[in-house]
């Protein structure tokens, strides 16, 4: 679970790489919805599953940060 932390790699593709005011979902390439319902059908699979639940839980704190926006 703690691997799929390096979902946030791709931030560093962005500029600035670090905006206060930026909600990451829909921005970052791994962060847009296809990516999400590609972790999402990861869920559904033996051999990912793990990493898909990891993934989608990232992405749902992720999207958390945007309400506080």
């Amino acid at each position: 679970m703690l691997a799929t932390m390096l979902v946030d790699l791709d931030h560093l593709l962005a500029d600035p790489i670090f905006a206060p005011g930026r909600c990451s979902i829909g921005f970052h390439p791994l962060h847009t919805w296809p990516a999400i319902l590609v972790y999402g059908i990861m869920t559904l699979l033996p051999r990912t599953r793990i990493i898909g639940a990891g993934l989608v839980f990232h992405m749902f704190t992720d999207w958390q940060d945007c309400l506080w926006m």
